[in-house]
């Protein structure tokens, strides 16, 4: 069924239902039930399709590996937090941070030492903002969309050592392999990293943010009541219970992150080398920088076990914890599974031949990199992955820059904005969900909040591109 419209349909419902129902998984499970269904055009068989399609999500490789990354993560925040260490961090902070504004500056200053993969750097540093905005009593979302835009935006314009390097460059030397550009893969992504005006726009958003924030905060009563996540009063009061009263000690967080930190890099040089770099730019852009997280955690872990264990903390409670912590991103992984599950749904229902043939060959050469990366948004705050994104239009980007007489660069810079868009802005997004889940957000309130300032920033970006092409042409 290619070319079809109703390959928009599981993402029309997914979206609707969550707006309505304020919850997404009841919206992904019926979207990739009917985009089954209209696969197969049967019932029953639609619901084999589905369960296949799941199957196969939980098969491939890279999920597993995110999927592991995810729940060894949060196994490791749950063994800091029985042995004191997010405590006895979060205090020394909170003799350091008293305001919105140090709030907000401390999530940047992170950014050197967490910029390696958006989980990651969420993850690592989420548990720790989540104790200080309960101190200060301040307003998640606004501390949430900081966290998430530092780490989304910045990401996305790094040229090394990122998780997304190999995978962004992989993408542009598909794109342009027979075109004799006279540059490499790398040069254009390098160029285009200029050209990524959303993501450049909505960094200054969030300097400009953090800097206007006052110094003394009234928390805004209005926004907790609308937007934070009510929790049942008997959940978890009993974990909680423990966790007030464990010793803070500091070095049980500082010890267990270093550790990962320097693993993490000394791993990416390492795999970067056994794929064949001679550099260490190249080694940190050609490594498998998923696999290498997972790895680096998984000895993290290990280690820090060991440490914990010779500083007398009991094991018992060390490994009930890491179950604990590892059981709190279900909720995120979970999703993660169910909208990968939808984009292979889509896909079989020609999601990508559509979108590639709705535009056409009409586009002049000064629309084309804005048309790009609003179509490119738009589908992306639909499927909420960057890479999805990416992959998807980085062919059709590149051939309609060829056949109109655009700049590629330019178009290529469009192309990863609108990926950087859906990443940050979509309800469906892992920077969304995994922020949300961290901070006990409600996740579509959380992505209505987000979306205000973030299509300030799109509407901006589609000026530049149209005034870049015309500057460029």
């Amino acid at each position: 069924m290619n070319q079809s419209w109703l390959s928009l349909l599981p993402f029309i419902i997914v979206i609707t239902m969550s707006i309505w129902l304020k919850n997404i998984l009841p919206g992904l499970i019926v979207g990739i039930l009917v985009g089954s269904m209209i696969v197969s055009t049967d019932l029953l068989a639609g619901t084999e399709l589905a369960v296949s399609y799941i199957v196969t999500t939980l098969s491939d490789e890279t999920n597993i590996k995110i999927i592991g990354f995810l729940y060894l993560f949060g196994g490791l925040v749950g063994m800091m937090n029985i042995a004191g260490g997010i405590k006895g961090f979060s205090e020394w902070a909170g003799t350091k941070i008293r305001t919105e504004r140090g709030l907000l500056l401390f999530i940047w200053l992170t950014l050197p030492f967490t910029f390696m993969m958006p989980m990651f750097r969420i993850m690592m540093i989420g548990p720790i903002i989540k104790s200080l905005i309960n101190k200060l009593n301040l307003s998640k979302q606004k501390v949430g969309m900081t966290l998430d835009i530092s780490t989304e935006s910045i990401i996305v314009l790094l040229p090394v050592a990122t998780a997304f390097v190999g995978f962004m460059v992989s993408l542009v030397e598909g794109g342009i392999r027979d075109l004799n550009l006279g540059m490499s893969p790398y040069e254009v992504f390098l160029y285009s990293i200029l050209f990524n005006f959303y993501a450049i726009i909505m960094l200054l958003i969030g300097i400009v943010q953090t800097f206007w924030a006052p110094k003394r905060t009234e928390p805004n009563k209005r926004v907790h009541e609308d937007f934070e996540e009510v929790e049942h009063e008997y959940h978890r009061i009993g974990i909680k219970k423990e966790l007030s009263i464990v010793k803070a000690q500091p070095w049980h967080l500082i010890v267990p992150v270093l550790l990962l930190l320097s693993l993490s890099l000394f791993l990416l040089w390492r795999n970067g080398i056994a794929q064949g770099a001679e550099t260490i730019l190249q080694a940190f852009s050609m490594a498998d920088a998923t696999f290498v997280m997972l790895l680096a955690v998984f000895i993290t872990l290990v280690l820090t076990y060991c440490f914990y264990i010779i500083r007398r903390v009991k094991m018992n409670e060390i490994l009930y914890h890491f179950y604990d912590g590892g059981n709190q991103m279900m909720e995120a992984v979970s999703l993660l599974i169910l909208i990968w599950t939808l984009t292979l749904a889509a896909e079989d229902l020609g999601f990508s031949e559509f979108i590639s043939h709705s535009l056409g060959g009409f586009l002049p050469a000064f629309l084309t990199p804005a048309a790009i990366f609003i179509l490119g948004s738009v589908v992306g705050y639909f499927i909420g992955s960057s890479w999805g994104t990416w992959g998807l239009f980085m062919p059709l980007g590149i051939t309609l820059a060829v056949s109109t007489g655009a700049s590629i660069p330019l178009t290529v810079g469009a192309v990863f904005a609108s990926g950087a868009f859906g990443a940050l802005t979509s309800p469906l997004g892992d920077t969304t969900i995994t922020t949300a889940s961290i901070l006990d957000m409600d996740i579509i309130y959380y992505a209505r909040f987000k979306l205000k300032v973030s299509t300030i920033g799109a509407v901006i970006a589609a000026v530049l591109f149209i005034l870049g092409a015309l500057f460029l042409a």
